[in-house]
């Protein structure tokens, strides 16, 4: 037992002390000029003052959920512990938002003064930055799981580890709450302000990005922060803690010899990986000023950090399970394995580094129509190898850990995989926060009138934040498959532990199934477009404020006068919270009225039928997306007419419709899958009972 939680537990207090340390190696670093001050200053104030709005929102729709969790436990309808889960979940989740928040805002201007030095110096503080909440999540999910855990064996027992599971399940709910606010929410904030920014400043007014003269150009770079990162961070965080909490399920009820080292493997290779993840740190540094150079830096440490945790898992599953090691370690490969290629795949369709985004950008010296057709194109085609590639880990975890014998084992192997894909998640999400962190040192760099020598350096930093930002949100669609597969497997196990006679039926020609599977294809499609209407109103606010100062404050353009940053702020704040909170409630319902209405069938039909659905459309989006979105920046680095011709000002075009599509809506999904079968979870005794079918 002391095995089993003593590596992931000290695997959590060596990640977060190890947090501290980057996060002072850090603050020792200069943030350069007064200039460069006041601006940091600016970006932190509205990133606080957002986060305070949006504490506040969700704190009420919290402590209603709460209220109604903690009547059903009275009646007998949950165990008396999920609703204090739910809160504890949910405030995690938003530790994690705020720490990444935190350390970007307050590593941005150190990031743009330490460019001025050499590249790899900004590589670092800026990844160091990104680190720091990397590790924080990683550390966090996995001392929170650790504690319950264990103080769930004392309440209960030790040998009681099916219940024990199940009740653990719950509390991912609130994770997923939390998260769901903070992408839906961030989202909106981050690309609204961005599209008004971009479009009345560098397309009606001709200015260059992150120009002082520009009012909403704070707001830009407050979104950057609230929605790429603290958005960013209790995402995952909640993909994290729930692909682990949903193993350990099937591990409790899979038919192995040790159940109690099935529960606690996922754990284990959490804590493996980050212990991987430190390590892999240290290999993130380039001695050469060049985009490749940078490229194969990142990539190095997640090369790093990924065999680490494969010679581990070697020691960990002959430890385990030693008569079944090798079936789960090839497992484990395969989840590692998909994690990767997904990378690859979206890097392929999104870096201008290749033919496909290089192509989109060649399209706008035609027209907008040739751009927008041929970036949804881009996306549509970008389907087909992730949905093979995570077809192809299903099957390959499900059969690899024994499935053709064992059912329960291979449906244990598919949630190892999506665990052993997450695994590496210290690395890969510091890759992927470090985006925000370079994107706004480059504006900073920009305001403060800093040498073109400096901007030219952040912004090689920024194109390759884009690159790796594409990555990332293909690693967490992908492994926002896997876990909700595992999810609906478990919330099938959960039925028949409540009601051993009940048998669902999967024949597809089930009408209540049918319905079920309709709606929950529709779903997604409902979702995004509730969010892109947010965003397209928020853009109209914000385009419309730009213009009016743009008219009214005179010297604006001449950059005789100030704008008036601050009210952009709040327009954007404004709108974005209130219109976060529809689509999140309609996560919640959905799976519940599904089941009251039309019983448990349905409600599996609405998980699979979303599944499918919101996969496929996520990849989509986020591709096509990150492809205008770096078509844009092919042509401004001085490619097809370079900045101020009309192919730009038609990329521009591209990028503004792209950035709903891949930082708003796209991220939005993943979590909405997990959160609906989180729900079902939670509130399958109350479908159970009061159903009318």
């Amino acid at each position: 037992m002391m095995f089993y939680l003593g590596l992931p537990a000290f695997s959590a207090v060596a990640a977060l002390v190890f947090c501290y340390l980057i996060s002072r190696w850090i603050f020792r670093r200069p943030m350069g000029t007064d200039r460069m001050k006041a601006i940091s200053a600016y970006i932190q104030e509205g990133a606080e003052s957002y986060l305070k709005q949006q504490y506040l929102v969700v704190g009420i729709f919290f402590a209603a959920l709460f209220v109604v969790l903690t009547v059903m436990s009275v009646f007998d309808l949950l165990d008396s512990l999920v609703p204090f889960g739910f809160v504890t979940g949910g405030l995690f989740s938003a530790l994690c938002g705020w720490i990444g928040m935190y350390m970007a805002t307050h590593s941005s201007s150190r990031t743009a003064y330490a460019a001025r030095l050499h590249l790899n110096t900004g590589l670092r503080v800026a990844f160091s930055a990104g680190s720091v909440m990397g590790l924080a999540v990683v550390g966090l999910a996995l001392f929170y799981l650790v504690v319950w855990f264990f103080v769930l064996q004392r309440i209960y027992g030790a040998d009681q580890l099916e219940h024990i599971t199940s009740v653990m399940l719950s509390f991912g709910m609130g994770a997923s709450s939390y998260a769901l606010f903070a992408r839906v929410g961030g989202g909106i904030y981050t690309k609204a302000a961005d599209m008004g920014a971009d479009l009345v400043g560098k397309v009606e007014a001709g200015i260059p990005e992150d120009d002082p003269r520009n009012p909403a150009v704070i707001a830009d770079q407050v979104g950057d922060n609230v929605g790429d990162v603290a958005g960013m961070g209790a995402d995952l965080y909640e993909s994290y803690l729930g692909s682990i909490i949903a193993t350990m399920t099937l591990g409790a009820t899979a038919k192995f010899a040790n159940h109690l080292g099935a529960v606690s493997l996922p754990l284990l290779l959490g804590g493996c990986g980050a212990l991987a993840s430190i390590i892999g740190f240290f290999f993130v540094r380039t001695s050469r000023d060049s985009q490749k150079a940078l490229l194969f830096a990142l990539r190095r440490g997640v090369y790093v950090t990924a065999a680490l945790i494969i010679i581990a898992a070697f020691f960990l599953t002959r430890e385990v399970f030693p008569s079944e090691w090798l079936g789960l370690w090839l497992t484990i490969l395969v989840g590692l394995g998909a994690g990767i290629l997904l990378g690859i795949f979206t890097e392929y369709f999104t870096s201008a580094s290749y033919r496909p985004t290089r192509n989109l950008a060649r399209s706008s010296q035609v027209s907008t129509a040739t751009l927008m057709i041929g970036g949804l194109s881009l996306g549509m085609i970008s389907t087909a190898a992730p949905v093979i590639l995570i077809g192809a880990a299903i099957l390959g975890s499900f059969y690899l850990s024994g499935g053709g014998s064992d059912y329960t084992a291979g449906l244990y192997g598919i949630g190892i995989a999506s665990v052993a894909l997450l695994s590496t998640l210290g690395t890969t999400l510091a890759s992927d926060a470090y985006g925000p962190v370079a994107d706004n040192a480059g504006g900073i760099a920009q305001m403060a009138g800093l040498e073109e020598e400096v901007r030219r350096r952040t912004d090689q930093l920024d194109s390759l934040g884009n690159t790796t930002a594409a990555t990332g949100k293909g690693f967490a669609i992908g492994s926002a498959a896997l876990t909700t597969l595992v999810l609906i497997v478990a919330f099938h196990n959960r039925v028949q532990i409540l009601r051993p006679e009940f048998t669902i039926s999967f024949d597809l020609l089930q009408p209540r199934l049918l319905v079920g599977l309709l709606i929950g294809g529709a779903l997604p499609f409902v979702f995004c477009s509730l969010i892109f209407d947010a965003v397209g109103r928020a853009a109209e606010s914000i385009s419309a404020e730009v213009r009016r100062q743009f008219k009214e404050i005179k010297g604006l353009l001449e950059g005789e006068a100030k704008a008036d940053y601050y009210r952009c702020v709040r327009i954007t704040t404004k709108v974005a919270q209130q219109k976060m909170v529809l689509p999140a409630v309609m996560a919640v319902l959905a799976p519940i009225l599904m089941g009251l209405l039309a019983g448990v069938e349905a409600v599996v039909g609405l998980m699979v039928g979303a599944l499918v659905s919101g996969f496929v459309l996520a990849v989509m989006m986020a591709n096509s997306g990150g492809a205008w979105d770096n078509a844009k920046k092919f042509i401004e680095d001085g490619n097809l007419g370079g900045k101020g011709s009309l192919a730009h000002k038609i990329a521009v075009i591209g990028d503004t419709v792209g950035d709903p599509f891949k930082d708003s809506a796209g991220p939005a999904i993943n979590i909405l899958l997990k959160l609906m079968a989180m729900v079902s979870i939670v509130f399958t005794e109350l479908i159970l009972s009061f159903s009318l079918f």
